[in-house]
This record gives structure tokens, C-alpha cells and sequence, in this order.
């Protein structure tokens, strides 16, 4: 059985796509799913998969709970491996000053890449930096001027519709929710 994570995308934000987590659990077991969790509201799913193929994965999932929720899915599926790698390959310090920044990572949906989602990433100087990983970007801001963030921007290029994005401290709970079904 391989862990993986499914990053839902547009779900319960500003009154759209409401769905509850006690149903989307109940998807992915109806789909055969094992060992399924869910955590916080906004479509984070860790779940057990004999399937080893993540396309087709990601298409299963993503038509069944169209279908079932009557919206267009989009997710970013994501392996226990991946995941790992991902939290690894943060930048030196990233994650280090929560009470100064403010830390995301941006999940890329394939066959987007990293070197080709950072072309449309924009940072404002003295408030955000952005690094591209090897599997996701990496993108920090000063607290203090989150409102002049470049980030928001990134939301209305057509190029987010291959991406998600999950603050640090979600992403590192995740991993550790992975953790625990593979112990």
C-alpha cells in the first residue's frame, strides 16, 4: 500500500464548494480507499492506495468527486516520498521565523513544473521571496506588510489552476499524518 496526499483544490473558501469533511472521507473510502484522514476544512486528504500510478489516481479522484459534489475537481496528488522531499528541500531557515513571516508552499499539479511555475511568480522586494524547489515552491512574506504581498497575484494567473497552496505549518502536520500511516 503506497500513502498518499490528495491537495483539493477550491473547496469551502468564500462560501464555494462547500463540501463537509465527513463526506469527502466518505468518497474516498467509497472509492476504496484505506486508513482515509482529513485535516482542517480546505481538502487536505491522507489516504492508502494499492494503485502506484498517480495520473491515474488523480483522474479517478478527481471525476468521482465531481461527480459526487457537483463541481470541477482539481487536486494535486501528492506521494508519502514526494512529500518527504518537499518538507526536506525548503530553503535553509524556511519556517524559522513564524512571528515575522508568514510561509507557504505551493503545490504544483503535473506536468507543471517548478522552473516553469516560477516564471509567473512575481515578489514584491523587502516583503516576499520565492524559491523553486525541486517538487513545489517555496514563498515566505514579512507579516508586517502582508498586504503589499505579491502573492494574491499569483491567484488570477491562469497558471494557479495547476497549483495549491498550504501554509507551512499545515504542510508539516500533513507530512506527519503521512508519517503515521506508514508506521
Amino acid at each position: 500500500m503506497a500513502v498518499y496526499l490528495a491537495l483539493l483544490r477550491g473547496i469551502n473558501v468564500g462560501g464555494k464548494n462547500i463540501i463537509k469533511m465527513v463526506d469527502l472521507k466518505a468518497s474516498f473510502e467509497s472509492m476504496g480507499f484505506s486508513d482515509v484522514k482529513t485535516y482542517i476544512q480546505s481538502g487536505n486528504v491522507v489516504f492508502a492506495s494499492v494503485e502506484k500510478d498517480n495520473a491515474r489516481l488523480t483522474d479517478e479522484i478527481e471525476k468521482t468527486l465531481s461527480k459526487r459534489f457537483n463541481y470541477m475537481s482539481r487536486l494535486v496528488l501528492v506521494a508519502h516520498s514526494e512529500m518527504k522531499k518537499i518538507v526536506a528541500g525548503a530553503p535553509k531557515g524556511f519556517g524559522g521565523e513564524p512571528d515575522t513571516y508568514r510561509y507557504d508552499v505551493i503545490f504544483l499539479k503535473e506536468p507543471l513544473t517548478p522552473k516553469e511555475a516560477m516564471k509567473s511568480v512575481s515578489t514584491r522586494e523587502g516583503v516576499d521571496t520565492a524559491h523553486a524547489g525541486k517538487q513545489a515552491l517555496y514563498f515566505s512574506r514579512l507579516i508586517s506588510r502582508a498586504s503589499q504581498s505579491h502573492l494574491t497575484k499569483i491567484i488570477g494567473l491562469p497558471v494557479y489552476q495547476n497549483m495549491t497552496i498550504r501554509n507551512w505549518n499545515t504542510t508539516t502536520k500533513l507530512l506527519a499524518l503521512m508519517e503515521g500511516q506508514n508506521g
